[in-house]
């Protein structure tokens, strides 16, 4: 079964499955941007990540035939389209690719970075719940030697208001 994710540059861009797994042919998304597919299927294939992520697989070409198309992944088709060189597309196709490239870049950047910050925003808030209580340990400190000045003074004045000395001054 094809599915119909994208159209780039009036290009049909399709997804096939395959034992579960979800996979693009690299020839439409080539034809697209204008690169050379079997540049890109020999650089995929001599990749030893990129080679263990493509397979051939029938698929519905943009002519209604069946053939047997070079796929990747779709979970990695994002990766290999981040290690095209914008000098080597069709020139209206540059600024995606270049634009697109960035945005790849900036995501990697965001989640690696991202962990440090939140690492740094819980270690902030951590101190600041430290703090406060570090804070309420003083009050109630401080509400302590109140309440032992009170508490003597309490106790003196009932002493003296048992007392049945007279005091003259």
């Amino acid at each position: 079964m094809q599915t119909l994710i994208s159209k780039i540059n009036e290009v049909d861009i399709v997804t096939v499955e395959r034992d579960g797994e979800i996979f693009v042919p690299i020839k439409p998304i080539c034809e697209a941007i204008g690169i050379d597919v079997d540049a890109q299927r020999n650089k995929l294939n001599s990749d030893q990540f990129f080679n263990s992520t493509t397979a051939i697989i029938a698929a519905v070409a943009a002519d209604e035939k069946e053939r047997e198309m070079y796929c990747i992944r779709l979970r990695d088709v994002y990766g290999w389209l981040a290690t095209i060189n914008p000098g080597k597309v069709a020139p209206e196709a540059r600024e995606a690719v270049s634009r697109y490239r960035r945005e790849c870049y900036d995501v990697l950047y965001e989640h690696f970075t991202g962990s440090m910050r939140r690492t740094i925003e819980t270690n902030n808030a951590e101190i600041a719940l430290l703090q406060q209580i570090n804070s309420a340990i003083s009050e109630e400190k401080e509400a302590k030697s109140r309440r032992k000045k009170a508490e003597e003074a309490l106790g003196k004045l009932r002493a003296e208001r048992l007392n049945p000395q007279p005091c003259l001054f």
